[in-house]
């Protein structure tokens, strides 16, 4: 009898509070190598919580339900540990590290990924490698991390991370916010071109609308308001909730 691998990313009735505020309620959801899932709902939610409570943000307690990651409970483990195993967080907000260039965040993030030392020479060949599938400027690497970045800049940045760290999954928490139409074209296709090379990736995007979906076709459209997931389906749902608003599902 074969037995089915686990999915590579389970969340199991999880709930969470900050300061004493529950904000989870309940959240499960489940994705596969290579699925795409966004989490779709309006400010207040608990879309950024959910985010941060999977990478394990000391912010928030969590409650109860669980955190699996390809069938190992990842609940209690730090967030160094959690990154080290692959999971991946790219930030709404990202932030800038003055005296730290992208080439040494890097080398650094790569080391920790792999466990091992990675050199100088391996981190710049792979760095230009991937700068040059997103259509970035090699110069890019000796900036200060996301130091005077444009928007666009900062989000391009953590694709590029996603790219050489190789996580398992990759959250995406709100990547096009701020981001105009043609940047938000960018990272979106960006997003696609790290999938196609690594293509068992498990991502689950963070969003308040359907732009970005348009390059990231996604498996399964998650709605959550009021700290739970009160529907999910394909990729129709996200275009019901762009047409219609969120109005018809806050009673539920």
């Amino acid at each position: 009898m074969t037995t089915s691998p686990p999915p590579l990313l389970a969340v199991e009735d999880l709930r969470a509070t900050a300061e004493d505020t529950e904000i989870l309620r309940g959240v499960s959801l489940q994705i596969a190598p290579g699925e795409v899932h966004a989490l779709m709902g309006p400010n207040g939610a608990g879309k950024s919580t959910l985010a941060n409570v999977l990478l394990g943000n000391p912010g928030y307690r969590v409650t109860g339900g669980a955190i699996y990651l390809k069938g190992e409970n990842v609940t209690d483990w730090p967030t160094d540990v959690r990154g080290k195993a692959g999971l991946f967080l790219a930030f709404q907000h990202p932030e800038a590290l003055s005296g730290v260039s992208v080439t040494q965040f890097l080398r650094q993030a790569m080391s920790a990924r792999r466990g091992t030392e990675v050199s100088v020479l391996e981190v710049r060949v792979a760095m230009t490698e991937w700068m040059q599938r997103l259509g970035m400027d090699p110069a890019f690497g000796e900036r200060y991390l996301n130091e005077g970045f444009s928007g666009g800049e900062r989000k391009r940045n953590e694709i590029l991370q996603m790219a050489l760290l190789d996580p398992e999954v990759a959250i995406l928490d709100e990547t096009g916010s701020g981001l105009d139409i043609d940047a938000l074209g960018v990272v979106g296709r960006g997003v696609r071109t790290v999938r196609e090379l690594r293509p068992s990736m498990g991502v689950l995007v963070v969003t308040h609308y359907q732009r970005i979906l348009r390059d990231l076709v996604p498996d399964r459209v998650h709605l959550m308001i009021g700290g739970r997931i009160v529907e999910s389906g394909g990729a129709d749902l996200a275009a019901r909730i762009e047409s219609g608003g969120y109005d018809q599902w806050r009673s539920r």
